[in-house]
């Protein structure tokens, strides 16, 4: 074997060099052991440069991971409520068995098949089928009880109409209609009815809670566009329009009904008795009207309102007009007689 021979000072200077990378190499391997894992460098942030712990609601708004449920401020709650004598149809998903006709009792309650008795009055359809669905989960029947129920006849959901109308009694509701509807399904206003009708609207304990004033007007585009609506259990009530008597020398002498609007002035009553006649005094006329039970009697100018230096003067429901006789033919009247021949004049409705 062949040494290889190396100076002595080579010698010295080679292990010199072994040691010190040696100690270079375990000051690397300490220092690397203290570092965290990450790799990036750390960063010391000032609390100038740090991002705000709260969220800037205004400039970002924080979205929820579920949509949230929609709401309907303007929907209108549910008008037609269960009441007793109703009668329901119960149908429960996938229990055929437990589908029932059931007519609500007086008491407001009605029987369920398994579970008994349950008070559905005041309730809508929805909210019934609810606490049934309930009745039989809390019972132990059911695990996902899945109820509907429907109102197959309404008992109490009617409306009364009084009065001018056709045909007046009660008809049925299923739902709110407009005061055109529910007339017509009288058979409508006859010729004495008045526009303005009442409609009394009672509470959930059937008393008279709310009186609402509806107008009809005679034009029709406005008729239409009322939209007073009735309820069910409502009672509309029709009054017999006012009428104006127009007595003495006039062609057509009789009752007149104040079908324009429920208003009605002098001139315009004596047009409607077709004017007066060539032997009538149109001086003046006279109108009677009750006050307090007592007839009292003025004169007014025709003539002068006829030619417009007098104004035309409105007449009251139950007002007597008398246009007397030419001063030839003329026949005194006094108001006791003037008032019952009114009693005895002919009605009529303008057409």
């Amino acid at each position: 074997m062949r040494m290889l021979n190396f100076p002595l000072h080579m010698s010295v200077r080679l292990a010199a060099g072994l040691a010190l990378s040696s100690a270079l190499l375990c000051c690397s391997c300490a220092a690397i052991a203290q570092q965290p894992g990450s790799s990036a460098p750390a960063v010391q942030i000032t609390a100038s440069e740090q991002a705000p712990t709260t969220p800037d609601v205004a400039s970002a708004p924080e979205e929820s991971a579920t949509p949230a449920t929609p709401t309907y401020p303007n929907t209108s709650p549910e008008s037609l409520l269960i009441g007793p004598g109703d009668l329901l149809h119960i149908t429960v998903l996938r229990e055929s068995e437990l589908d029932q006709h059931t007519r609500v009792l007086d008491s407001g309650d009605i029987t369920l098949a398994l579970t008994g008795t349950l008070p559905v009055q005041e309730l809508t359809p929805a909210e019934a089928a609810s606490r049934i669905a309930k009745k039989y989960l809390d019972g132990g029947f059911l695990l996902h009880p899945q109820v509907s129920v429907f109102v197959e006849e309404y008992a109490t959901q009617t409306v009364t109409i009084l009065g001018q109308v056709a045909h007046p009694g009660t008809v049925h509701l299923s739902a709110p209609r407009t005061l055109i509807d529910v007339l017509s399904l009288a058979g409508g206003l006859t010729d004495s009815a008045d526009r303005h009708i009442v409609i009394e609207r009672k509470d959930k304990n059937g008393e008279p809670a709310e009186r609402i004033k509806a107008f009809i007007p005679n034009r029709a585009d406005d008729a239409l566009n009322a939209d007073v609506l009735v309820r069910p259990g409502d009672t509309v009530i029709v009054p017999k329009a006012g009428i104006v008597y127009i007595l003495g020398d006039v062609a057509h002498p009789g009752g007149y009904v104040m079908q324009n609007d429920s208003k009605l002035t002098v001139l315009q009553a004596i047009a409607l008795a077709a004017g007066a006649s060539k032997t009538a005094s149109e001086k003046k006329v006279l109108l009677v009207r009750s006050v307090d039970g007592i007839s009292q009697s003025v004169d007014l100018p025709l003539r002068d309102m006829e030619r417009g230096r007098d104004p035309d003067v409105s007449l009251q429901p139950n007002d007597i007009l008398y246009v007397p006789f030419s001063l030839m033919k003329n026949i005194s009247l006094g108001i006791a007689q003037i008032t019952a021949s009114a009693s005895s004049a002919l009605i009529y409705a303008a057409h």
